[in-house]
């Protein structure tokens, strides 16, 4: 969604108080203090009176440094509205605008802090979607490579499914559902990874563990027939043949054409075996009521 069509009604507010007088003395530093004479009547000590922006003119300018694309700027224009009139109309602008500006200009971090106060203080406002949008997509934008920690990766998954639940009628879900499925197959991809290290080492029940992850979680990522058919590898390296014959049987009943149940077949028919599921395994349970895995996972 551009940036004008979600905030063209917010420029035209009503004006809140623009004033509110004196704001208190600006106090001058303990050196300066120290430095005055108290018995010299000569130095007088002359407090700095700093008035307030108006409210409108702090938003104003945020809105300007946005068109000059100067985000940094424009994100600490809009965070002085919370400082300055905190708990006011344009306090809640303001921090809905800093977390869209601070996203714009790459600084993830800030843009979740500000995402997060704003659905803690405003959960029921019309701009709540969004917020958990730019709080969402701010970690999404970090998800690392592959061979990295992936906490961003959960974190953006949590995130996005949170949305989802939340405002299901929102103009983000179609576009989370997007970023779910990538951040889905990154951590997948993840578990992968982990689990060929393990199955190269011959540590099988730690591969086991990675793979049934997979095949639990992700089931609807690219990586899940893989995960079957490693699954099939460790557990006819361990002896636990039903196991890895309900593997099989489950990867050439979802994927029947791919070259992983190709290969679980091959494994199976050289130990004198061939694929049969057995309903009471928890292979067999995770993909029941899953229908068109195929499909979903192509």
């Amino acid at each position: 969604m551009s940036f004008a069509k979600a905030y063209s009604g917010l420029k035209g507010a009503a004006v809140r108080a623009l004033a509110i007088g004196a704001c208190g003395l600006a106090v001058a530093g303990c050196d300066t203090l120290s430095s005055l004479n108290p018995f010299d009547k000569s130095e007088t000590y002359k407090p700095e009176i700093v008035a307030d922006v108006p409210a409108e003119q702090l938003y104003n300018d945020g809105l300007a440094r946005i068109q000059k694309r100067d985000f940094e700027g424009a994100a600490k224009k809009f965070s002085a509205l919370d400082k300055q009139y905190p708990y006011s109309e344009w306090a809640r602008k303001g921090l809905i605008m800093a977390a869209y500006a601070n996203y714009e200009g790459g600084l993830y971090e800030e843009s979740i802090t500000a995402a997060k106060r704003y659905l803690q203080l405003h959960p029921s406002s019309p701009d709540a979607a969004y917020a958990q949008y730019l709080l969402a997509s701010s970690y999404y934008d970090q998800i690392p490579d592959i061979t990295r920690d992936q906490e961003k990766s959960e974190r953006a998954l949590m995130a996005l499914q949170e949305l989802i639940q939340r405002y299901p009628k929102s103009e983000y879900v179609a576009d989370a559902k997007k970023k779910i499925q990538v951040a889905s197959d990154q951590l997948a991809g993840k578990e992968m990874e982990v689990g060929r290290f393990y199955l190269q080492k011959r540590n099988y029940s730690g591969a086991i563990n990675r793979f049934r992850t997979v095949v639990s979680r992700y089931q609807t990522t690219r990586h899940v027939e893989e995960a079957l058919e490693r699954l099939t590898e460790a557990y006819m390296a361990m002896g636990i043949v039903n196991e890895a014959q309900t593997a099989a049987a489950v990867l050439g009943h979802n994927f029947p054409d791919s070259p992983w149940y190709k290969d679980a077949y091959a494994l199976l028919t050289k130990g004198g075996v061939e694929p049969r599921e057995n309903s009471e395994s928890w292979i067999s349970k995770a993909f029941r009521g899953v229908p068109q895995v195929s499909q979903r996972a192509g």
